[in-house]
């Protein structure tokens, strides 16, 4: 997941370096408020001292970050009113430059605060963000919202203007007008009070969340219950619990519906308990319960998106996507939803059989399919995930196989770090250089679960690349992988594996912006755009040159067996209907909630999503959605509100694309040249559907994807009644 910092931040305006004085010809200077001497030692005053102004971690301070945003956000407004009133006629430079240039103070802090709130936060930390999400809220609202900034931009003239230039300008007049900057002053007034509402709610959502998520771990106190478990996965669960002042076992809840131990524990009351910790962490009535909150934000999201003109919020959302609007998203859905679907019902047929082959006596329920998936797949393809996980040590999964695949493909090395401050002891650091030998970024990597990091994994950016502003790319992927107990080795799932060269797309499209302007820099994209980089990239973990060279048994060092490779090529499109059933049937979840036209269509939360996955015919109660409404934090505490379908969308460029690769040669440094040069380095420079055309030379086609789940044969367009294995790199899905 790209990580999508909050408030401001994901306006396409970058806040960044600013002078203390700014002047035109036309007007006198412009003070701008000068700090006091309190300030003197926060180290968000002035760039970082460190390579690329990467943060300075031994420096920064949780009461850095108030003053800082205090006097940031007076600076900003200073720099944003100075640029409002310029009697000077309006032009590139003293408009969208000078926005560009400004609110160094503030942008530097937020986009460290906002990183170490989702990675490594505390209740000081957790206060801040409930307390300025609002203020934030009313910042970027004053600026979005100025008639006279927007009537500058409106009348900025674009005849001597170079490309980049005049598409900084489209999407500056497109992201003002769908802020509301046309609208009327009382609308405007609405707008804001909304705004600020919704960015308290969106922050009380994802705290309560992380307590629920604490709150919901599941106690263990027989160890007999952990029957199934490996020795260091219940050594990992014991610490937890004495770390948590507890007796026992703790096992921790990830994000998902879903939970990774379930494919193991042999205890089906155990199973059932994880489950239901894990369905019901967010809706108990208690504290941690955040069902009112967000049906509050479906409500004010609906009021917001009619105020903008639109019948919906999904309406109003979607305008500057690749998809356009509500029912091109749907439409897609729509066309995964009904093979996937199919494929999930006989998926359950061959699961209920081995449960009535063991005279289980039951009928197949939600925390039961992973355990008894995981016997068919052993079954059909005599793969157990206990065999792989030895070959699958995580930093030489990281070393020899994510970032060998890179130098391979890209012509990228890396180097590690340890001079280098890090806001965590796990956290390591690694500086990239470029195919010619330069230095091009410093990288940070996070790999293990705690209790006060939110669930998932995700890139963010410390700092983000700009030519105008001479900056290089400051990049942290977080993971949530289970720390092992004291002195074992790190070994991780194959699902992990590719969730790790998942993140790292998106890091690569972050070290290969190659912008003037932050705004349209990196990652900078459509959120139906920005998964596509990342997905493509989890296809190298199964590419022969790249899978021999990392998966390396962690005691042995020997080479994972060619038979065993075998069996997990076999097994690529095993379990899709499941996998891709919870996945849509997610997505579908969001944009129902987001498409409403009417407050008496809204429903109490449950009620709500039954109706939605009834109507949609995801009726098979053993494939719940990936994310249930309570908890689905992508939509009430991130960025993907009415984008959570993007993910689908990007995997069908992602499929497309490779199948381009694959038809051109494979793996090699030309199609990686061309991959960077006309994907990856192009931001949001231009429509990126034009882009994704340049590269392949067609527009996207659906049947690939298609392909890759077995869901048709490879010469017909017709849904397969047997799910063939073909490719494996849809099996990484758990990581959305």
């Amino acid at each position: 997941m790209k990580n999508i910092t909050s408030l401001f931040l994901i306006s396409s305006l970058a806040i960044t370096n600013a002078c203390t004085t700014m002047k035109t010809s036309e007007n006198t200077a412009t003070e701008i408020p000068a700090p006091d001497a309190s300030l003197s030692s926060n180290p968000f005053m002035k760039k970082s001292s460190l390579q690329y102004q990467a943060p300075e971690f031994d420096k920064i301070k949780d009461e850095h970050f108030k003053p800082a945003f205090d006097y940031g956000m007076k600076v900003q407004m200073a720099e944003v009113e100075k640029i409002a009133n310029n009697s000077a006629a309006p032009t590139f430079e003293n408009t969208i430059l000078a926005l560009e240039n400004s609110g160094e103070v503030l942008k530097r802090a937020q986009l460290v605060f906002y990183n170490l709130t989702g990675s490594n936060t505390n209740p000081e930390l957790q206060k801040l963000e409930e307390e300025y999400a609002p203020i934030f809220s009313a910042l970027s609202d004053k600026i979005l919202l100025n008639e006279k900034l927007y009537n500058r931009i409106k009348a900025i003239k674009t005849a001597d203007l170079g490309s980049e230039e005049k598409r900084v300008l489209e999407l500056y007049t497109t992201n003002f007008e769908i802020a509301g900057a046309n609208l009327s002053a009382e609308n405007k007034t609405k707008v804001k009070k909304i705004n600020e509402e919704l960015a308290t709610l969106s922050t009380q959502f994802s705290s309560k969340l992380l307590d629920a998520r604490k709150n919901g771990a599941l106690l263990i106190t027989d160890v007999k219950e952990l029957d199934g478990l490996s020795p260091d996965e219940i050594a990992a669960a014991a610490a937890d619990a004495k770390s948590a002042g507890q007796t026992g076992y703790l096992l921790p809840l990830q994000n998902t519906t879903q939970q990774p131990l379930l494919q193991n524990l042999k205890n089906r009351a155990t199973r059932e308990k994880l489950f239901k910790a894990s369905w019901y962490r967010a809706e108990k009535g208690n504290g941690d319960d955040t069902r009112s909150i967000l049906e509050r934000q479906a409500k004010l999201r609906m009021e917001k998106g009619q105020l903008m003109g639109k019948k919906s919020f999904a309406e109003w959302k979607l305008q500057d996507q690749m998809a356009k609007n509500p029912e091109n998203a749907m439409n897609l859905l729509a066309r995964l939803a009904t093979p996937a679907v199919e494929t999930a019902k006989r998926e359950s047929d061959e699961i209920q059989k081995l449960i009535d082959k063991q005279k289980g006596g039951f009928k197949v329920e939600p925390w039961d399919w992973n355990f008894y998936a995981e016997q068919v797949r052993k079954e059909k393809y005599d793969l157990d995930e206990n065999q792989i996980k030895p070959y699958f040590e995580v930093r030489t999964v990281l070393e020899k196989g994510v970032f060998f695949a890179a130098e391979k493909f890209y012509g990228i090395t890396f180097k590690e770090r340890n001079d280098l401050p890090v806001y965590h002891p796990d956290v390591k650091a690694y500086e990239v250089f470029d195919r010619d030998g330069k230095s091009l970024a410093i990288y940070y990597l996070d790999f293990y679960t705690r209790n006060n990091k939110n669930g998932g994994a995700w890139m963010s950016n410390f700092v983000e690349q700009s030519h105008l502003l001479d900056q290089k790319p400051v990049i942290v992927n977080v993971f949530n992988f289970q720390k092992p107990a004291e002195g074992k080795p790190s070994l991780i799932s194959y699902d992990d594996v590719t969730t790790m060269f998942h993140e790292f797309g998106h890091t690569l499209h972050g070290l290969f912006a190659d912008q003037k302007y932050i705004s349209i820099s990196g990652t900078n994209v459509p959120r139906d755009f920005v998964e596509f980089p990342s997905q493509i990239n989890e296809f190298f973990a199964l590419e022969p040159s790249v899978l021999k060279n990392y998966a390396l048994h962690y005691q042995t060092k020997q080479p994972m067996p060619q038979a065993l490779v075998d069996k997990i090529k076999k097994a690529g499109t095993f379990n899709q209907g499941y996998s891709t059933t919870e996945l849509v049937s997610a997505a579908t979840i969001d944009m129902n909630w987001h498409s409403v036209t009417d407050a008496s269509q809204f429903k109490p939360t449950l009620e709500f999503e039954k109706d939605v996955l009834a109507k949609y015919g995801f009726n098979l109660k053993e494939v719940p959605p990936r994310y249930h409404s309570p908890y689905f934090a992508h939509i009430w505490g991130g960025g993907y509100s009415a984008g959570y379908y993007a993910y689908m969308w990007s995997d069908m460029l992602n499929s497309d694309a490779w199948d381009w690769i694959t038809a051109n040669g494979g793996m090699t440094r030309e199609n990686g040249d061309r991959f960077r040069k006309y994907i990856l380095s192009v931001g949001n420079s231009m429509d990126l559907n034009e882009a994704f055309k340049n590269f392949t030379g067609r527009n996207p086609d659906l049947k690939p994807l298609l392909k890759d789940k077995g869901f048709i044969s490879e010469n017909s367009g017709k849904v397969k009644m047997d799910v063939a294995a073909k490719s494996v790199k849809q099996q990484n899905s758990k990581k959305k």
